[in-house]
C-alpha cells in the first residue's frame, strides 16, 4: 500500500516553501508520496516541487493520509487541524513562526522529521477540544468548535461587553469587561496565557474560563470539569460581542445572544517525534530561567 503524507505550507514565507520542498523531496526518495493543498501547489512548484498530488483545502482533505506535517506556526497548525479533524490522520508541526507552540519540531530539525516520518517512530495524542454553540431567543444560530479556545469579545472598542457567566446551569458573575476566554488545555499556552489563565499540563483534562480586563471583585481564573457546560450571555441594552473559534472563524452576538462550550465530540491528533516533558516544552518555547536547578536529591547522587 502506497504511502502518502499531506504537506500544509505557510506559503507566504518563502522560506516555509523552501523546507517543504526539500522535504517533500526527502520523503520520495524513501518511498512516500506527498500531496498538497490546491491554494499552496503554484507556489511550492515556483519553489521546485514536482508533480505532486493535489487534495482541495477544505475539512477532511487529510483523509487517507498517514500525517499532516505542517510547515509555519501555531496560525498554520490550527489551520492544518480544521482539516485533519474528523479524520484519523495526526498532525505534525515544524516550527518556522516565534513561540510555535503547537509544533513538534524546528526547522534545525528537519533531518529528525524526515527519520520519523519515514520510520513511523512518532507517536499520537489526542488533544480536548471544544464544541460551541450560540443561541438567540432560544433559537442556534451558529455551532463552532475550537483546539485552543473560544474567546467572546466586545464588538466596539469605546464599550465594554457586558456578559453574565454560568457554569452547569448556574449564574457564577457578571462581568463588565474586554471578553472572556474559553480554554482547553493545549490553548492554556496561547490566549489564554495572554488574558493571565493557568497554564495546564495536556494530559488533564478540563475546562478554562478566564475574564479578560474585567471590572469586577471577583474576577478570576476559573478550571472546571471537562464535563461542565460553560455559558456567556452577553446583557446590556447597547452590549454586543463577537465569537471568535482559534482567532480563525467568526460569529456576531447581538445583545440577548448566549454562548455555550462543552468539551468536543472529536478530538485532535497531534504527532510527537520525542517523548519530551511539557515542562522541558515550556522551558525551551518560552526561554524560563533555570539556571542553578539541581534537581531531586536521587538526581544530586547519580549525578556525583
Amino acid at each position: 500500500m502506497t504511502r502518502r503524507v499531506l504537506l500544509i505550507v505557510h506559503v507566504a514565507r518563502e522560506e516555509a516553501s523552501k523546507v517543504a520542498t526539500a522535504f517533500a523531496a526527502d520523503l520520495r526518495a524513501e518511498g512516500v508520496d506527498v500531496c498538497v493543498l490546491d491554494a499552496e501547489l503554484e507556489t511550492l512548484r515556483a519553489a521546485g516541487l514536482d508533480n505532486p498530488g493535489v487534495v482541495e483545502a477544505q475539512p477532511g482533505a487529510a483523509d487517507g493520509c498517514e500525517l499532516a506535517v505542517v510547515f509555519g506556526g501555531d496560525g498554520t497548525i490550527l489551520r492544518a487541524a480544521e482539516m485533519c479533524r474528523g479524520t484519523s490522520t495526526p498532525v505534525l508541526g515544524v516550527n518556522l513562526g516565534h513561540v510555535g507552540f503547537l509544533a513538534e519540531a524546528d526547522v534545525e530539525d528537519l533531518h529528525d522529521v524526515v527519520r520519523g516520518v519515514v520510520d513511523g517512530t512518532y507517536t499520537v495524542e489526542e488533544r480536548l477540544t471544544v464544541d460551541v454553540s450560540v443561541t438567540v431567543g432560544g433559537e442556534v444560530v451558529a455551532t463552532n468548535w475550537a483546539l485552543n479556545e473560544a474567546s467572546v469579545e466586545k464588538a466596539a472598542r469605546e464599550r465594554m461587553l457586558e456578559i453574565v457567566v454560568e457554569i452547569d446551569d448556574r449564574p457564577v458573575s457578571r462581568w463588565g469587561c474586554d471578553g472572556v476566554v474559553c480554554a482547553t488545555p493545549t490553548g492554556s499556552t496561547a490566549y489564554n496565557f495572554s488574558a493571565g489563565g493557568p497554564i495546564v499540563w495536556p494530559e488533564v483534562s478540563a475546562l478554562l474560563m478566564v475574564p479578560i480586563s474585567a471590572h469586577a471583585l471577583f474576577a478570576r481564573p476559573l478550571v472546571v470539569s471537562p464535563d461542565s457546560t460553560l455559558a456567556i450571555e452577553v446583557v446590556g441594552e447597547l452590549s454586543t460581542g463577537v465569537l471568535w473559534c482559534d482567532g480563525r472563524r467568526a460569529a456576531d452576538l447581538p445583545v440577548g445572544a448566549r454562548v455555550e462550550v462543552v468539551k468536543g465530540k472529536t478530538p485532535v491528533r497531534l504527532a510527537r517525534l520525542q517523548p519530551a516533558s511539557f515542562a522541558d516544552r515550556l522551558v525551551r518555547k518560552f526561554d524560563l530561567p533555570v539556571a542553578g536547578w539541581r534537581g531531586s536529591a536521587e538526581r544530586r547522587r547519580g549525578d556525583s
